[in-house]
């Protein structure tokens, strides 16, 4: 058997406090930085070193227990630790004693302490820092800070010995806010009976208004959600695979761009950029269309919204589907329906553009004219897919009207519903600006034209969306979404990730106070059972015309 560790007491004490923490634990052994290094903790005798690659060594929680709301720190220095810090600090004052006076000529700079100070007092200040730092996520409150001192006597009487600075620190630490516990914990027992029962974690359910950003509107019409599955997962590479002669067509399109020069270094450079790109999206759309052999993203839509209150509930097959319960309406802002419609003409295939022109009909839709009945537009939705017609009560999709003005003065968030309203409001208020990644023509051109314009040959161009001027990281059309689903208490559906998360630390930042499962609107709010302000589920993209298995140059935009 190997020696048990030198670090034993240190081990088993943090071990006893996770076994007594309030649950749930959340981290054991997390470093938490600080924004700002130059903290007054540091300040003093000695000075927090920083690491050999310059990143600053943050503070080390040895337990972040109670659902982030408290730290736990656990400190077995002994009192002979502290006796030996005060003989060294008593050392500096004995030796400026014995000088011609602190300040005569050649006297060197003193170590003498101004202030009481140590080691203990320096941890305490360190975890403030970073505890103020560090609020709990979703509000604008630090952790409370409990210091395990499990070896520390401030009465100690043995050969040990004491000193009345020992007590002093205990009370200095308590008067900073922390929380001071003395001894070690004796044995565990009844760990079952002495932990509190947790209650369940609210239900969070759709309602009955359903608001569709981009991301779904785009998954609404994908050929991946709509097309027959294919049987096995080599089957699922080859779909993507693109045929010889859409390799061509591509090549002879970057040849023309290139001024028929097919030898030129541009149009070489460019055949490998396009050729990496297209491997990319293939492995891409493989992957979201293995995602929906598990499960495809009308059924999960399906089924969370027959589930109600009732996430564990079993679901029959979907031949034998039933109807919703009750009446869901969907909508979605003009600028995800412009955008969609864009975007679906510019590098939809054949279908899914019939798909989206049913959706949102105009009077440029071939497929649609005046004639056209609300019934025929489901009609043509639902055709070559694999669901029965109506699977999903999509028709219509309501368009909200131009958003209204924000009134200069509202109340404070109360809850998450009112906080992300407010800080979308925030963002869409501070401007738009070009995205990052916007070719210089579009940068210098007008920044409010999100449109198409005529490129070369007639062919569509899509600017890429505008991001709000305070976050890249977040286009405004998605922005404008989210306000306008949580503006009204709605839950919005979303397939970006990405976006979910930016905008919930933008919430996180501006300090409301708000956790992510607070209350939202609504009379009949309970503690079990709350509206969902955003629902993600994967992102499906539009595949018809990256498919082997059909005509791809027929599907290509000319």
């Amino acid at each position: 058997m190997p020696p048990p560790s030198t670090n034993a007491p240190y081990l088993i004490a943090v071990w006893k406090e996770v076994l007594s923490s309030p649950p749930p634990v959340l981290a054991i052994g997390k470093t938490f930085c600080e924004r700002t290094q130059n903290r007054t903790h540091v300040e003093g005798k000695k000075r927090a070193r920083p690491q050999s690659s310059g990143k600053p060594t943050g503070v080390k929680v040895d337990i972040v227990a109670n659902n982030g709301h408290t730290w736990i720190r656990v400190n077995t220095a002994k009192n002979s630790r502290l006796l030996a810090e005060f003989r060294e600090i008593d050392s500096y004052l004995t030796d400026s004693d014995g000088e011609d006076g602190a300040g005569g000529d050649g006297a060197g700079p003193s170590f003498a302490q101004t202030e009481f100070d140590n080691s203990l007092l320096r941890t305490g200040r360190a975890l403030l820092a970073a505890a103020r730092d560090n609020p709990v996520l979703g509000t604008n409150t630090p952790p409370e800070i409990v210091l395990c001192l499990t070896r520390i006597d401030p009465d100690a009487t043995d050969k040990g010995g004491n000193d009345p600075r020992i007590a002093l620190t205990i009370e200095l630490l308590r008067g900073m806010g922390l929380s001071i516990k003395l001894g070690e914990r004796g044995p565990i027992t009844q760990l079952a009976d002495s932990a509190p029962a947790l209650s369940p974690p609210p239900i969070l359910i759709p309602t009955h208004q359903i608001n569709l950003d981009l991301s779904i509107l785009i998954a609404l019409v994908s050929d991946l959600t709509h097309a027959p599955l294919p049987e096995t997962a080599d089957a699922v590479h080859e779909r993507f695979i693109p045929p010889a002669a859409y390799v061509e067509w591509k090549r002879s399109r970057l040849r023309a761009k290139c001024g028929g020069s097919s030898d030129s270094a541009n149009a070489s450079r460019e055949d490998i950029d396009d050729a990496v790109d297209s491997s990319q999206h293939s492995r891409a759309l493989a992957e979201q269309l293995q995602q929906e052999m598990q499960k495809g993203i009308l059924q999960e839509i399906y089924e969370r919204l027959l589930a109600g209150d009732d996430p564990n509930r079993a679901f029959a097959p979907l031949s034998q589907g039933e109807p919703l319960p009750v009446d869901v309406e969907f909508w979605t802002t003009p600028e995800a329906q412009d955008r969609c419609l864009r975007i679906v003409a510019k590098i939809g295939g054949p279908i899914e553009k019939r798909r989206a022109q049913a959706l949102f009909p105009t009077s440029e839709s071939p497929a649609v004219d005046s004639r056209t009945s609300a019934v025929d537009q489901e009609a043509e939705y639902w055709a070559h897919s694999r669901y029965p017609r109506g699977f999903l009560p999509l028709f219509p999709i309501r368009v909200f009207s131009a958003p209204e003005r924000a009134s200069p003065a509202r109340p404070p968030p109360e809850g998450f519903f009112d906080a992300l309203e407010a800080t979308c409001r925030e963002l869409l208020a501070a401007g738009g600006a070009p995205h990052p990644r916007a070719p210089e023509p579009e940068i210098a051109g007008p920044g409010e034209n999100e449109g198409e314009g005529a490129g070369e040959g007639g062919e569509i161009q899509i600017r890429r969306a505008s991001v709000v001027r305070t976050n890249a990281r977040l286009t405004t059309h998605t922005v404008q979404s989210m306000r306008c689903g949580a503006a009204r208490g709605w839950t919005t559906l979303t397939a970006n990730r990405a976006s979910v998360k930016a905008i919930l630390r933008e919430v996180k930042a501006r300090g409301y106070g708000v956790e992510t499962r607070s209350s939202s609107r609504g009379a009949d709010e309970d503690e079990a059972r709350r509206a969902a302000a955003l629902w993600i589920v994967d992102p499906r993209s539009l595949a018809e015309g990256m498919r082997s298995d059909v005509d791809a140059v027929s599907a290509a935009p000319a």
